[in-house]
């Protein structure tokens, strides 16, 4: 192992994809309570490209600050290299993949090697190589503690009241929007896993996967409104987010709950008088749940699906298809 110096991506100035720049940088030393991974591979994710335009999308007063040169990057796969004294579970050459550090923005995945909080970590299925295990993390998490577990009791930004999953099961029909993208398809699988009748909204091009990965129904939001197809449906997961979130409110029966990725705005008087609930929670690194993910992930009842990989000197390439949108599940970076 190298002693000294890795490569990584940083950032030295926010902008767009071409301030991501391949270069030098320590190797980090494993704290209490941390193991240091040679990273293999690298899930792309939105708070990347937050973080390297400065967090543009947020208002000036309430954006984190942050030191350059950083390290974007929350996900990863690889193998241990070195175990802190205090850390139990794992061993120099275990396979791990896991979420870092969030939500935070200090994860440093775009890098050779990471030190790694060890409860952030799990062990990575036997039955998937490293690429898609990368992409399974953040994606997978978030429809897991959207769907099954929130697995902790931090109310989320947008709301204070505690979000709470919609137990499901075969009397349940969830419409998934945005279902070909990282989070969609996880939420689709899941959902069917837990025995669910899923709608699927996306564009044509995804029909054939979606149906693939279990959707019982399929709606191209390009050629019609899903608001004006479907009714009564018990749950709405809306993995685009944002101010057309609302619309879904219509597809709802009473009692019928809309979980946002990520949150648009709601009125409470609205919700309250079509009786239903809108809530949602910010994805929070977990091993132990990652971990009981690994098991469907090993047993091939959910899977990752890989829309592009990118070399590590390649992140601008990778954050440049990202930016193109039409996501068919993870981008994924491959260390070499």
């Amino acid at each position: 192992m190298p002693t000294h110096t890795m490569r990584a991506v940083r950032l030295h100035e926010h902008g767009g994809p071409e301030v991501l720049r391949y270069d030098e940088a320590p190797i980090p030393e494993p704290g209490p309570g941390e193991v240091l991974v040679r990273v293999h591979a690298v899930g792309v994710n939105p708070p990347d490209w937050y973080l390297r335009d400065g967090m543009s999308n947020l208002p000036v007063e309430v954006r984190p600050k942050f030191s350059l040169p950083a390290i974007p990057g929350t996900d990863l796969s690889g193998v241990v290299e070195a175990v802190a004294a205090d850390v139990d579970g794992f061993s120099v050459g275990d396979e791990v993949f896991g979420l870092l550090r969030f939500p935070g923005f200090d994860g440093s995945t775009y890098a050779e090697y990471v030190a790694a909080p060890a409860s952030d970590l799990a062990l990575k299925p036997a039955g998937i190589d490293h690429v898609h295990a990368a992409g399974a993390p953040m994606s997978g998490l978030t429809a897991w503690q959207f769907l099954i577990e929130v697995g902790h009791d931090h109310p989320s930004g947008f709301q204070a009241a505690q979000h709470r999953p919609v137990p499901l099961d075969a009397r349940k029909t969830v419409l998934i929007n945005g279902a070909a993208g990282g989070v969609g398809h996880f939420a689709l699988q899941l959902a069917k896993w837990k025995g669910a009748r899923v709608i699927a909204v996306a564009s044509g091009a995804h029909e054939l996967f979606l149906r693939e990965l279990g959707a019982d129904e399929f709606i191209d939001y390009t050629k019609s409104r899903p608001e004006e197809l479907v009714h009564d449906v018990d749950l709405v997961l809306d993995a685009v987010g944002g101010p057309d979130s609302k619309r879904f409110l219509r597809t709802l029966k009473r009692g019928g709950s809309q979980f946002p990725v990520f949150f648009g705005e709601f009125d409470e008087e609205e919700n309250a008088k079509l009786g239903v609930t809108v809530t949602g929670t910010t994805v929070r690194s977990n091993g132990a749940q990652l971990a009981e993910l690994a098991h469907l992930l090993d047993a091939g009842a959910v899977r990752v699906a890989i829309d592009s990989t990118f070399a590590l000197a390649d992140a601008r390439a990778a954050h440049e298809r990202a930016a193109r949108g039409h996501i068919q599940g993870k981008i994924v970076l491959t260390v070499a």
